[in-house]
């Protein structure tokens, strides 16, 4: 029965990406190598959580709202940090982007905060904690694959595999 609980969970997700992924697929066919490491980043999620069918079913909404909430954070981060890079600043724009960097990161906290209470209202906290470590197990993930590439010269080689 449970076999069967994860079965249907995983086809949930694989019907919630494939809509997502026909929302931005590139029309000549070739797949987005985001799109492949959203589908593992999903997969490694879902396997780690080991979520029943009715918990995948509340989960991901949830945690695709905290991620597009994420994702604008970063982004804005990233506009000002690059934004303050530029030395020919005067002090008053220096200090008014380091207030709204700071500003960012206290935001991305907060999201953190307001979606621990969502999450534990669909999962449990082991697997809210379980949520946390693969999240941070998948970006390292991601970055030895890069540093492995980068390494080799290599754009088709995969790379060192991650934590399992």
């Amino acid at each position: 029965m449970k076999n069967l609980q994860k079965l249907a969970a995983i086809v949930l997700v694989g019907l919630s990406l494939n809509l997502k992924a026909q929302k931005v697929a590139p029309k000549d066919g070739d797949r987005n190598p985001n799109q492949k490491i959203e589908a593992a980043r999903i997969g490694m999620i879902t396997n780690r959580l080991d979520l029943t069918s009715e918990q995948a079913t509340a989960f991901w909404p949830v945690y695709n709202e905290f991620e597009a909430k994420k994702t604008e954070v970063k982004k804005d981060l990233r506009k000002h940090l690059s934004e303050s890079r530029s030395l020919a600043s005067n002090d008053e724009k220096i200090m008014t982007e380091l207030k709204e960097m700071i500003t960012l990161r206290q935001k991305d906290v907060d999201l953190d905060k307001e979606y621990l209470s969502k999450f534990l209202k669909v999962i449990n906290p082991r697997q809210v904690s379980e949520l946390f470590r693969t999240e941070q197990m998948f970006k390292q993930m991601l970055l030895k694959r890069l540093e492995y590439r980068y390494e080799r010269g290599d754009k088709g080689d995969k790379g060192p595999k991650g934590p399992k």
